[in-house]
């Protein structure tokens, strides 16, 4: 059978001092810090086999693989099915967790945490993920591939595979800005998932709220077969 690698990278620090759920907005770009995580990212696997680039049409992302895109001389393929999820706080400042709770005016969104309710449903985000893994996948079939996403649609990809509940609690995610969740198949049959850090230390203080934030994580185990459908 034949190896091919495809390499989840969520994106880089956003510059947002107003602390905005900016979800799908656009004019959300990378922060001076975020770029420099970008830069990483390419300086440490820019040499790989790495042969398709694909990205989310969201600028933090496009951002996020345009140092990689440079270093192995790719053409960025932008592909909305990796876009962030979407959820009805878009636009709002306040935060998930206690500080959502106490707001009234959202607890109305808060009824079913397995859909979930106020937002995007978790199997049709993995649906379109995992279309579009399967896709650059195959485009890159016997190399590596990079998708520059987000999160929450990467993590949910990675309870799929794991064969996990989507029901978490969103400080316990174990992918932080720039991380990479690696999937590698042999032909179209999923056989490791794996979970690296190439800019952690790098990350802000605020968002080192998953375990191995600062580095060093270890291999996971993933579902036989668990991602192509």
């Amino acid at each position: 059978m034949t190896r091919t690698q495809v390499h989840l990278l969520r994106h880089g620090e956003v510059f947002n001092p107003a602390g905005v759920l900016y979800g799908r907005s656009s004019g959300y770009h990378l922060s001076e810090r975020g770029h420099q995580m970008a830069q990483r990212v390419a300086d440490v696997i820019g040499d790989r086999d790495i042969t398709q680039l694909w990205a989310s049409p969201l600028e933090r992302a496009q951002e996020t693989a345009q140092p990689l895109a440079e270093a192995r001389g790719l053409d960025i393929v932008t592909d909305e099915r990796v876009i962030e999820s979407w959820n009805v706080f878009e636009g709002q400042t306040f935060g998930v967790g206690e500080a959502l709770l106490r707001r009234p005016s959202a607890w109305r969104h808060m009824w079913n945490p397995w859909r979930p309710s106020w937002g995007e449903p978790y199997k049709k985000m993995v649906a379109r993920m995992v279309a579009g893994v399967n896709d650059v996948r195959r485009a890159a079939e016997g190399h590596e591939a990079v998708v520059v996403s987000h999160q929450l649609p990467i993590w949910v990809t990675r309870m799929y595979a794991q064969r996990r509940s989507y029901v978490h609690d969103p400080r316990s995610r174990q992918c932080t800005l720039c991380s990479l969740t690696s999937l590698t198949f042999d032909g179209d049959r999923l056989v490791t998932l794996t979970y690296s850090e190439p800019a952690g230390d790098l990350i802000p203080v605020q968002d080192r709220r998953s375990p191995f934030s600062a580095g060093g994580a270890p291999a996971e185990g993933a579902g036989p077969g668990a991602v192509p459908r």
